[in-house]
């Protein structure tokens, strides 16, 4: 049975969380065609729910159980004048999808910004997900002409890079 994104509430994870966090990074690193290891994403993700200065993770749950999450760190632009923010993932299970708990998850993160003095969210999203850019542009998110680069500084054995 469907719910509505009111009857979903979110709510800050904990270490508690982790067996169900890696569950869903394991299913939206497979529909985005990422490379999932197991040992440095639960290494990664004890850091951030240890140091809130890194930023912080919330589970999304309705009457069944997990069915996503949002995960914000946190840094610093010279270009935004202080910190700024990165929306790293958002993930709601595929049955939940469409209901406005994307909408919800953003507008919290947003809300977590405004109380840390952040002064921009970014996001990443892969150019063919239609669904994920709609819904990002309707709530301000704009393509800046950039593209985004990354660098691994550090190359492990057991990561993704």
């Amino acid at each position: 049975m469907a719910v509505s994104a009111e009857q979903a509430r979110f709510r800050a994870a904990t270490a508690a969380d982790v067996p169900a966090l890696l569950s869903m990074m394991r299913q939206l690193y497979a529909e985005d065609g990422g490379r999932f290891e197991p040992a440095p994403a639960e290494k990664a993700l004890r850091g951030l729910l240890a140091d809130p200065s890194l930023g912080a993770a919330w589970i999304v749950e309705d009457e069944d159980g997990a069915c996503g999450y949002v995960v914000m760190t946190v840094g610093y632009s010279l270009e935004f004048h202080g910190r700024d923010a990165f929306v790293d993932e958002l993930f709601v299970s595929r049955g939940r999808r469409g209901q406005g708990l994307g909408a919800q998850a953003l507008a919290l993160v947003e809300g977590e910004c405004r109380a840390r003095g952040v002064h921009a969210l970014h996001l990443e999203v892969t150019p063919s997900n239609e669904p994920a850019l709609g819904l990002y542009r309707r709530h301000g998110f704009e393509l800046r002409g950039r593209s985004l680069m990354t660098k691994p500084v550090e190359r492990k054995q057991d990561g993704p890079w």
